[in-house]
């Protein structure tokens, strides 16, 4: 048992840098975003760049999705699992029947190097209905980079 334990310290003293090595070298391309110290500037950053995202929903603005998403994002909206690439599409492909999506509140806490944001957002398509998001979205720092890694939208419908 001793012996076993030995090897096992052995092996993670020698496997456990190198391990970190490969990842610090797998992660995300340079940031497109500001590279972001305190936490007071990351919540000015995120409550921003989620406001920029709400507004860009009927904007087509996709240079905001491509800055604020991961590159390994998992985003759930109206039934469907998004990865960025979708997302980016999706921004894409024009506002479709939204005429405005407006910001209503947006909460950040923090986790160490993770920040829960919550929030909603009113939107007005262009044939009159209205609606809600109540979105949830998970901003990771990596090395300075803030990005968004997991997000969940849900759409409430307003009474008329």
């Amino acid at each position: 048992m001793i012996a076993y334990r030995h090897t096992v310290a052995i092996l993670l003293a020698v496997c456990g840098p190198v391990s970190a090595a490969v990842h610090d070298e797998t992660e995300q391309a340079p940031c497109p975003g500001p590279i972001l110290a305190s936490n007071a500037e990351v919540e000015r950053y995120t409550r921003t760049s989620e406001d920029d995202w709400a507004k860009s929903v009927a904007t087509s603005d996709t240079s905001v999705v491509e800055r604020i998403l991961a590159d390994d994002l998992l985003w759930v909206f109206d039934g469907q699992v998004l990865d960025k690439t979708a997302a980016v599409a999706a921004a894409a492909d024009g506002p479709g029947p939204f005429l405005s999506n407006v910001p209503n509140d947006v909460q950040v806490r923090f986790f160490g190097t993770t920040a829960v944001a919550q929030g909603s957002e009113t939107w007005t398509k262009r044939d009159g209905r209205r609606g809600k998001f109540i979105w949830t979205d998970t901003w990771v720092g990596r090395r300075g980079c803030w990005q968004i890694v997991a997000a969940q939208d849900t759409v409430v419908p307003l009474a008329p």
